[in-house]
């Protein structure tokens, strides 16, 4: 296995576990300790990962100085993080070279992003200030942002008819969205209306929409909906949902992966 072929597996299984050993890493490349050693060096040198005694962890940065700590949005981000890790994963492996890809902001739809760091020839759609933010510096990454109104502080969440505008004049071959709910019978819903109408608004202008939420918003409804669930194709959640949770949305022609 050649240098960049490593890193390609370092950074996998990184994503998928988050943390892993050198000892780990020895055995599963079939290299030297040196090698591994200089593996995670460029990488770290690139801000992918970060060296740990004895391992390493994926850097799942907020690059932005002003809210490294805003405790709004990481106390969301942390929550169920396991899960929302192995979603991003998941959903991420769905995007291929070439593609125009949407992300709505949530915390869930930062995991996916994040999985695209060291990715090619992708062009990144978002509402999202901290995606955005987070894909910048990413040489293979052409991000583009929607611009609007941030509504409340921890969302980062571009909003409203400036954003709305802007995306009238694009068109994605996937959207992948957040949510704070998703019922069969009463839709795709989050909390606040103008975004609500600004995600519906990249659901329009994309050829396949893919919800990525945890199994804990299953059957939840709040007060904004997004779009009926006949305008999303897939639903990619987690292993605690039921077969009986799903049933509905498979009823409906709806791909359900639980991961």
């Amino acid at each position: 296995m050649n240098a960049r072929n490593r890193a390609d597996h370092i950074l996998r299984e990184l994503r998928h576990k988050g943390s892993i050993s050198l000892d780990e890493l020895m055995a599963e490349l079939g290299a030297s300790a040196a090698s591994v050693r200089r593996d995670l060096a460029k990488l770290e040198s690139k801000g992918l990962v970060r060296r740990t005694h004895g391992g390493v962890t994926l850097v799942e940065p907020l690059l932005y100085e002003p809210f490294r700590y805003d405790s709004l949005f990481q106390n969301r981000e942390q929550n169920r993080v396991a899960e929302k890790r192995r979603i991003g994963f998941a959903a991420a492996e769905m995007i291929q070279e070439n593609e125009t890809v949407g992300f709505t902001a949530g915390t869930t739809t930062t995991h996916v992003a994040r999985n695209l760091r060291n990715r090619h020839n992708i062009r990144v759609i978002t509402n999202a200030v901290n995606i955005a933010m987070e894909l910048s510096n990413c040489a293979g990454l052409r991000t583009f942002v929607t611009g609007g109104l941030v509504q409340w502080a921890g969302s980062f969440s571009l909003i409203g008819q400036a954003a709305i505008t802007a995306l009238s004049d694009i068109y994605m071959d996937r959207v992948f969205v957040s949510v704070c709910g998703i019922d069969a019978a009463r839709g795709v819903t989050v909390i606040e209306p103008e975004e609500a109408l600004t995600f519906r608004s990249m659901i329009q202008q994309s050829k396949q929409t893919i919800v990525v939420a945890d199994s804990s918003k299953i059957g939840v409804v709040t007060a904004a909906l997004i779009c009926p669930v006949s305008s999303i194709h897939r639903l990619i959640t987690d292993t605690r949902a039921s077969d009986k949770a799903i049933a509905p949305f498979r009823e409906r022609g709806i791909e359900v992966e639980r991961v």
